[in-house]
């Protein structure tokens, strides 16, 4: 631990973090409700505007909704930078300076390509490929923001063996496929930003059956996890536990979304599930101590 987590420093880190999975959200609510081409341009809002203009084609609404999400990226930006000075500042002298720095240095520079990216997205008219590209980024941003604060303000941790080391490894890998999958979901069905967007070939049905296939590997390998662990009752137990919750919250609302017709609401639930899933896959992965029990890691 450099900083503390209570301290105004440390907090800036915990609210990258935040920020970093509220673009998530917010982006989703720019696609549920339709406001993907609110702005219909990029840099600007609109032609001559940086900013949504009265009696504008798209509509108030949903030219706010996506300007909005616009505007958290500047604050999340602001937010980047800050960090990444304090980074600096903290890390003069430390043995791993240079993992800190880059950590913060590739959130600030991680956003401008989210910029980028979001920009091709409105320019291509919500293509179903950089719409994916786009979240699968931001959830790599929140990995490296993850590990950022974990660096800063500390982390608590357990040694493990090889068996546990697997299933985690496992866990982070399968839960990538789904994020994935879930993506090829998304712009194959009927929430794409915009009513006459783009979408993959791909049969709904099909993909969506495979997404919750990989959803089953990942509840199976967090199960067996749970049984190795319980008898120790250490960080690995407590946090797979959580996992193992949000994987049971999210299956329930991916079923029921699925034969309710796809509900804006219960998508939008089912995308800051995602979310969480993540954030709490990567925090269990990180909270090993690679220093292996009656073995060595290689």
């Amino acid at each position: 631990m450099i900083l503390s987590r209570k301290s105004i420093q440390g907090r800036i880190f915990t609210f990258l973090l935040i920020l970093q999975a509220a673009l998530v959200v917010t982006g989703g609510a720019v696609r549920l409700t339709g406001s993907g081409l609110g702005c219909p341009t990029w840099p600007e809002c609109t032609p001559g505007s940086y900013t949504p203009v009265p009696k504008q084609a798209e509509g108030q609404l949903h030219a706010w909704i996506e300007f909005g999400n616009r505007l958290l990226t500047f604050l999340l930006l602001l937010v980047a930078l800050i960090a990444l000075v304090i980074a600096v500042r903290v890390s003069k002298g430390l043995k791993n300076k240079s993992s800190i720095r880059s950590l913060a240095l590739g959130q600030v520079l991680g956003i401008f390509g989210q910029g980028i990216l979001g920009g091709i997205t409105v320019l291509t008219d919500l293509n179903p490929i950089p719409v994916a590209a786009h979240l699968l980024l931001s959830m790599l941003l929140i990995s490296g923001a993850a590990s950022l604060r974990f660096i800063i303000v500390g982390l608590e941790t357990q040694q493990t063996d090889t068996t546990q080391l697997t299933l985690i490894r496992s866990q982070v890998v399968i839960t990538a496929v789904v994020l994935v999958l879930g993506t090829i979901v998304t712009g194959s069905g009927p929430h794409a930003g915009d009513e006459k967007t783009k979408r993959f070939s791909f049969d709904p049905r099909s993909v969506s059956v495979l997404h919750a296939d990989f959803v089953i590997i990942l509840s199976v390998i967090t199960i067996i996890l749970w049984l190795l662990t319980k008898s120790l009752k250490g960080v690995v137990y407590r946090r797979n536990n959580i996992l193992l919750l949000i994987i049971f919250m999210q299956g329930i609302i991916g079923y029921v979304q699925y034969f309710t017709g796809l509900p804006e609401l219960l998508v939008g639930f089912h995308l800051l599930g995602s979310t969480l899933t993540w954030i709490a896959v990567w925090t269990l992965f990180k909270s090993l101590n690679i220093k292996l029990i009656g073995g060595r890691n290689k």
